[in-house]
């Protein structure tokens, strides 16, 4: 779950290159991705390492931006945001300034929480995180609408989440 807060666009992964990662590197992560907050000590225990090159193993996947930062997992519904929408966008035309205007104004509002540049027929792919519908509602017809260039949106609403992104992204083998 993500903060209910905008955030910077994110780096531009087409040009980034994979590193090569071992089973101790692949081990850390998937200790980090089940506590961000994990001390060093008992990292470096789950590895089988000493701390100091648990240390700067854990600082070179920073520093190779493996890691890009830490956040906390927060319950939606415990935060008052218990509505998840995926909304597909289509803009009128793909084109550079189009894109860049979108972008900016999806940048401005709080209630998107994801927003993702697809192929295929539509767009944008956003997630909207909302206290109800009604509200939804009022985000959609009082501001998303009103950004230039919008060419059709479909909207579906999540009934629950099934699954979400964790430690089992990381292959130990």
């Amino acid at each position: 779950m993500r903060t209910f807060l905008p955030r910077m666009p994110e780096k531009d992964m087409t040009s980034a290159k994979a590193i090569q990662l071992d089973k101790i590197d692949r081990v850390i992560l998937r200790e980090l991705l089940a506590d961000a907050r994990i001390s060093n000590q008992d990292l470096s225990e789950r590895v089988g390492l000493s701390p100091s090159p648990c240390l700067r193993r854990l600082r070179r996947l920073e520093d190779e931006r493996v890691i890009t930062g830490y956040t906390a997992n927060l319950d939606e519904e415990r935060i008052g945001l218990p509505v998840a929408v995926f909304m597909s966008v289509k803009l009128d035309r793909q084109i550079d300034s189009q894109l860049k205007v979108f972008e900016a104004e999806v940048m401005k509002y709080p209630e998107v929480v994801d927003c993702w540049l697809m192929t295929g027929e539509n767009d944008y792919l956003l997630r909207i995180l909302s206290p109800g519908l009604r509200e939804y509602e009022h985000f959609l017809t009082s501001k998303l609408t009103k950004i230039p260039g919008i060419a059709s949106i479909q909207s579906s609403v999540s009934l629950r989440r099934v699954k979400a992104a964790g430690t089992n992204v990381i292959d130990v083998t």
